[in-house]
């Protein structure tokens, strides 16, 4: 099922969206059902598995697992189609959140990072796939094995505070990343030598201080008092050390 669910979008379509994926991830443990492939039950339960359904791809493994226990377990039709109806929206909004809007964008400021710091285009990319996909594999197997774990009391597990929470501390470190790769990265664009030649090692050291603290003033400050702060560091700057 971990593997199939990698294909979970390969069936999509306007009609039923991923409904014949899950069906196909689903498939392996509906073997086990009374009178195995040619029985019955297995038949009824792939067709319910087959229709309608829409979440992240990354989380589906999450209902996947629910929902092939819920099978096993015997668990009334009526009560399958209500649950696996109820968990589009949660897989969808959270497989978002976390996904899309956090450790995508973090993967790829890291990679700006790297970029910025002289490694070369298959260093940078290289280190962006093994990043990314580490993430987004183990949480493939995490939701498989809770969705097997709890079944039908799937909503425990979908209310865990890092599940929950995670997107606002990645966001976070995305922001703390971005305030030290662009300098680096610009450094590095616009042609420059190594930027430990041409940046006082002060600097560079103050840099993360600098990102960090813009995170924590996050809707504290207006940005224009930001703005003229940073002007005024900068004259400083030029004044004292220029």
């Amino acid at each position: 099922m971990l593997l199939r669910s990698f294909a979970v979008q390969g069936s999509w379509n306007y009609e039923i969206l991923g409904g014949n994926g899950m069906g196909f991830c689903v498939e392996p443990a509906l073997r086990h059902l009374p009178g195995g492939p040619e029985g019955e039950p297995y038949k009824r339960a792939l067709a319910r598995q087959c229709v309608y359904f829409n979440a992240h791809p990354y989380l589906a493994t999450l209902a996947i697992g629910a929902l092939a226990r819920t099978e096993l377990d015997g668990t009334p039709p009526e009560r399958i189609a209500r649950f696996r109806t109820a968990l589009c929206g949660p897989l969808g909004s959270l497989g978002d959140r976390l996904v899309w809007a956090a450790w995508l964008p973090a993967c790829s400021l890291l990679a700006l990072l790297l970029f910025g710091l002289g490694w070369g285009a298959l260093g940078v990319a290289v280190g962006f796939l093994v990043l990314y996909n580490t993430g987004h594999i183990l949480l493939r197997v995490w939701g498989l094995r809770t969705g097997w774990t709890h079944g039908l009391r799937l909503a425990s597990a979908l209310s865990a505070r890092w599940l929950q929470e995670g997107p606002q501390y990645i966001g976070r470190g995305a922001a703390l990343i971005a305030g030290i790769a662009l300098p680096f990265a610009s450094h590095r664009a616009i042609g420059g030598g190594p930027i430990l030649d041409t940046i006082p090692l002060a600097v560079i050291v103050l840099m993360p201080c600098l990102a960090l603290l813009l995170v924590r003033l996050h809707g504290k400050v207006q940005g224009w008092q930001l703005l003229f702060a940073l002007l005024a560091l900068l004259v400083l700057y030029s004044t004292v050390v220029l």
